[in-house]
């Protein structure tokens, strides 16, 4: 996709697990295992939906003198965690996932409990 864009810089966080860390993400397999949807699951545990902080992924683009960017992703908090950051996300580009019964009803939670796109 980023070549499709004529190129781009890719930024990845360690941040397993929507922020929860591997461990605790298998637990929350397990819990959906159970019947809970996703985030169900993390609040079970005692997380919020998502843990992740974007601020690392802004200030990685500031100190590459990047102020604008065209930001491949389905997630709104990352869209506006750029602007609190004072980077400007000129275009989202969708994320298309391929859905399939496996993964339908955790696509569509995302999208109803967290505002993702689909």
């Amino acid at each position: 996709m980023i070549n499709d864009q004529g190129g781009g810089l890719l930024i990845y966080l360690n941040q397993e697990g929507r922020g929860i860390g591997l461990a605790n993400k298998i637990r929350a397999y397990s819990l959906q295992d159970q019947g809970f949807d996703t985030v169900e699951a993390n609040h079970r545990l005692g997380f919020e939906d998502d843990e992740r902080n974007f601020q690392l992924a802004a200030s990685i683009l500031k100190e590459m003198r990047i102020f604008t960017v065209k930001l491949i992703t389905n997630n709104p908090s990352k869209i506006s965690t750029m602007g609190k950051f004072d980077i400007d996300v000129a275009e989202r580009i969708p994320l298309h996932v391929g859905q399939n019964k496996n993964n339908l009803r955790y696509l569509e939670t995302k999208a109803k409990k967290s505002g993702h796109l689909m």
